[in-house]
């Protein structure tokens, strides 16, 4: 039989003088000892482990753990790590978004801690990825692992949670990473998105340094079919819509950025902020109630708009009431003389809201739509007016007998009545508005003969009492006049003395 190879190490061929000094060294060195002394090393580990996870912050523990792995595992390793930060600037970063979404879906059981969350009227529930834990993924063959990592930092007082993904993968595989596989997780996550996504309303949430965009989930009803207004004007607004979130090519080939402006105006009630609704749920677009007078400067305002989302609708509520706007120069000379030198700078101008409708910052994103709801369209600045910033002036008028219609079968489920002919008389007679009319719909549970006797006999009133404060003003004209009249007789009455005791002084002297 042959005999087997002896297998020599090359270090032990090489060096046979160190390698004969270690094995007579450990011949004399007894197993006791060195169990003992293994047994007193974990010891110390398992010690030394429980205090630095009692006492050593998790942000030094997770700093000394990234620091380590980068410069001892990472150097010698074949792996390859991308960072996907949650914002870049004051931007939400699309590829964090896209993963998050996108790593929901690719939860196993050998995960052993998520995220779940549910609002009160939704029926599933978000599952998201927690943070520390790996999530595996094998794309084309090659296996990418993520990991969501967390630290605070603290700025000017104000503590705050900054958060990224870590992605890790074979080196050799970048270029499938960069040029497949992150663009596929984008493109996958913008559709599971509009699949499932829950329209929301933001508002600025007041911080100790700048205000942020917070959000909860939109539920009102409100829809062009349940919109009492008159049936033109709806359509025109629908037709206008469809238009624009199908013309992106347009807007590029015209230079221009992709948004659109529209100017509700007319009296309180008569339904500016359900049209927005409605809005927001034939787009799917989400909104960003914004209150300009709780915006510390043009330079936050420009920071919170970036901030909002592509297909979204950003409205500014009673713009008239909320700040002086209606004259440049006063806005921005008169004013700031006035101000303490301490807060000049420390206010939205006239000018920085006309940058933030249609400056350069407007172009820092896509399908936005902006609203502005006056209730007095003369009291703003022409410059807000203009073509290109509101595009479109809607007005929100008193109630017609279409809308009327339309309240009737939504608040009665009815489309026809005998009184109808009558409340629609009253209503081109006076002024009423959708919502007055809504709670005389909804008064009381008696039946549809009722409730509109009901309604009639209010319009009814509303009619008298117009009829009477009409008279009331005509009189009041009427004796403003009259009396206008006797002063200006009076006025000339006294010129005329005056001109003849002039002529008469004249003829003494001469």
């Amino acid at each position: 039989m042959s005999k087997r190879p002896r297998i020599v190490s090359v270090y032990a061929a090489n060096y046979p003088d160190i390698f004969a000094q270690i094995l007579e060294k450990t011949k004399s060195v007894q197993v006791s000892k060195v169990l003992t002394t293994a047994t007193s090393v974990a010891k110390t580990a398992v010690m030394a482990r429980s205090l630095v996870q009692n006492y050593v912050p998790h942000e030094v523990r997770h700093y000394i753990s990234d620091e380590f792995r980068r410069r001892f595992v990472l150097d010698f390793s074949s792996q390859l790590t991308i960072t996907i930060e949650e914002y870049e600037g004051y931007v939400r970063n699309e590829v964090f978004e896209a993963a998050k979404a996108y790593l929901a879906t690719k939860i196993s059981p050998s995960n052993k801690k998520i995220k779940v969350s549910k609002h009160a009227k939704e029926k599933t529930y978000d599952v998201t990825v927690e943070r520390d834990e790996e999530v595996v993924d094998t794309f084309n063959g090659v296996q990418f692992r993520w990991v969501l990592r967390c630290r605070h930092v603290e700025s000017n007082k104000v503590r705050s949670e900054v958060r990224s993904f870590q992605l890790n993968f074979p080196k050799k595989f970048k270029d499938i990473a960069l040029e497949s596989y992150l663009p596929f997780i984008v493109k996958r996550a913008t559709l599971m998105k509009q699949e499932k996504k829950k329209l929301k309303i933001f508002t600025l949430d007041r911080g100790w340094y700048s205000g942020t965009w917070s959000s909860v989930t939109l539920d009102h009803p409100s829809t062009f079919k349940t919109l009492a207004m008159d049936s033109d004007v709806k359509r025109s607004v629908m037709e206008d819509l469809d238009k624009f979130v199908k013309r992106s090519d347009y807007y590029k080939r015209v230079g221009k950025a992709w948004k659109r402006g529209y100017l509700l105006y007319g009296p309180p009630g008569t339904g500016k902020s359900s049209l927005i609704a409605a809005m927001a749920n034939y787009l799917n677009f989400d909104i960003y109630d914004l209150e300009l007078t709780a915006v510390r400067d043009n330079c936050e305002l420009r920071q919170l708009l970036i901030a909002t989302a592509n297909r979204s609708i950003i409205i500014v509520e009673d713009i008239d009431c909320s700040l002086k706007l209606n004259n440049r120069t006063a806005d921005e000379s008169d004013d700031e003389e006035e101000a303490p030198v301490k807060s000049r700078k420390k206010k939205v101008t006239l000018s920085g809201l006309l940058n933030f409708i249609d400056g350069l910052w407007s172009s820092c994103g896509e399908e936005r739509i902006i609203i502005f709801t006056p209730n007095y369209k003369e009291k703003l600045d022409p410059a807000l007016l203009r073509p290109g910033r509101m595009d479109m002036h809607i007005h929100m008028s008193y109630c017609t007998p279409s809308a009327f219609k339309v309240l009737a079968s939504n608040y009665l489920e009815i489309q026809e009545h005998p009184l109808f002919t009558k409340v629609e008389e009253y209503i081109e007679a006076i002024e009423v508005t959708p919502a007055d009319v809504a709670e005389q719909l909804m008064r009381n549970n008696d039946s549809v003969d009722k409730i509109l006797e009901g309604l009639v006999e209010f319009l009814e009133a509303k009619k008298i009492k117009m009829e009477q404060d009409k008279a009331k003003k005509e009189q009041d004209k009427a004796k403003k006049e009259e009396q206008e009249l006797e002063e200006q007789l009076a006025k000339d009455k006294e010129t005329k003395n005056k001109k003849k005791d002039s002529v008469v002084k004249k003829k003494r002297k001469g």
